[in-house]
Order: structure tokens, then C-alpha cells, then sequence
């Protein structure tokens, strides 16, 4: 009801919101993306949308690190099976980005190439691929196997960004412990889960810090008659991209 309430004030064109308040806002409204009501999650993303369309432009703004944080979750959610939730995740995001002024980010947005947008935005700050990996690892538990699918990809991505971190490995460690609580795991999941098996023996065998890290992320590929599970029927990852199912 407050989600709704808020909505229907926010409605008002000229109304601009001081960073403060912005910032207050969007901070309440992260965690409700995680709820397990579709309704409120929803009106949620709607609110932090408006949130960011009418917040007061300023040179050093607070909002800028929240709104860094929502990309994640807002990028997940842009897998719900709720078609609603979808593209109102795909909307915030494009208005996160502008805001962020991320123009790397808004294309594959434009075109819904979901995976390049994610490899894009872990290319861009490549130190923060653990913290990313982490912040992905519960949404391995979703029930709604298009979300589970999409944070599969998402860590293998980061995966690879993250090679020759210092917390490689122990990072890699909870990567598989979560992975392999999928009662049902897809191709892709058991295909990344050998992928980071095979990587954390290497560095637990390594005598020293240099183990080989590839070159691109084209040394990542999944093979070329993997697909998702025959009875996924999300949206298939955009063709080109580093850990794209070719059918």
C-alpha cells in the first residue's frame, strides 16, 4: 500500500525530489526487489525508477552508489518470468544508466541483449568481480529457474574476470558450494561448475602466484551444441557474447 500511495504522488511531472530524499528512497526500495511477491516487487522497481527521473541533478550526487548496487539486481530481474517485472527492470535500468551516464550499458539495453550487458558491466570495473560474483550467488536459490539460468551466466562472466585476484580461490570455493546445491542443475551449471573446478585445482596445485589466466574471455566459451535445458523456455543469451549457449 505505501509502495502504491508513493507511486501515485510521485506522478507529478514537476516535482523534483532533493538528493537526500532521493537518496532515502532508493536505499528502502533496493531490498524490496528481492521480495517474493511479484506485485511489490513491481511497484518497487516502478518507484526507484520515478525515483531517479525526478531526483535533483547534482555534480557529486549520493544516489550515484546505490544506484551502481541496484544494476545487479535490476539485471537479474530483468529474467522474471513475470512479464511485468521484466520490463520494468529493463526500464529501470535504462534509466540507471542514463543517470550513471553509462552509455556502454544503455545499447545492449536498447537491443535486450542481456548477456552483453552484463559482460559490459563487469568489464568495467574488473576488481569488483568477486564483489559481483557474491552479490549473485543467492539468486542461485531462486525458484524461478530463468533467474537461477541468468546468475549461472552471470558468474561465469565474473569467473573469468576474477582470475588472478588475490581471492580467486577462495571466492571459486563458494561459487561451487552454491552451485551444487541446484537439486536440478542445467547444462550450463555443471558445464561452469568443471570450469571452476578444473581452475581452483590449478591454483591450489600452483607453487606460486602466476597461474595461467586466458587471454579473453573467448577462452571461456561453452561448447557449440550446448543450449539451455530443454525445458527453459527464458530468452536465450545474445549471440557473441562471451558465455552465450549457441544453438
Amino acid at each position: 500500500m505505501s509502495l502504491s500511495v508513493l507511486t501515485h504522488v510521485l506522478q507529478d511531472k514537476d516535482l523534483e525530489i532533493p538528493s537526500t530524499a532521493a537518496l532515502k528512497l532508493a536505499e528502502s526500495l533496493l531490498p524490496h526487489f528481492e521480495k517474493d511477491n511479484s506485485h511489490v516487487q513491481l511497484l518497487s522497481i516502478q518507484l526507484f525508477s520515478k525515483v531517479l527521473e525526478l531526483g535533483v541533478e547534482e555534480k557529486e550526487n549520493p544516489l550515484m552508489t546505490v544506484v551502481s548496487q541496484s544494476l545487479l539486481p535490476l539485471f537479474l530481474r530483468w529474467h522474471h518470468e513475470d512479464v511485468q517485472v521484466a520490463e520494468a527492470s529493463r526500464e529501470a535500468l535504462l534509466c540507471a544508466t542514463r543517470f550513471l551516464r553509462r552509455r556502454d550499458l544503455q545499447e545492449p539495453l536498447r537491443k535486450k541483449r542481456r548477456m552483453k550487458f552484463a559482460e559490459s558491466l563487469l568489464l568495467q570495473d574488473e576488481s569488483r568481480a568477486a564483489e559481483h560474483l557474491r552479490w549473485a550467488l543467492p539468486h542461485l536459490r531462486s525458484p524461478q529457474r530463468p533467474l537461477r539460468e541468468a546468475a549461472v551466466r552471470f558468474l561465469g562472466v565474473a569467473g573469468v574476470l576474477m582470475m588472478g585476484q588475490k581471492e580467486e580461490l577462495q571466492v571459486l570455493s563458494q561459487a561451487l558450494q552454491a552451485l551444487r546445491e541446484d537439486e536440478s542443475p542445467s547444462s550450463m551449471n555443471s558445464w561452469i561448475q568443471m570450469k571452476f573446478e578444473r581452475r581452483s585445482e590449478e591454483l591450489r596445485l600452483s607453487p606460486g602466484p602466476d597461474v595461467p589466466v586466458p587471454a579473453s574471455f573467448d577462452d571461456f566459451q561453452f561448447p557449440s551444441k550446448m543450449g539451455p535445458p530443454a525445458e527453459q523456455k527464458g530468452p536465450a543469451a545474445a549471440p557473441g557474447t562471451a558465455l552465450a549457449a549457441h544453438s
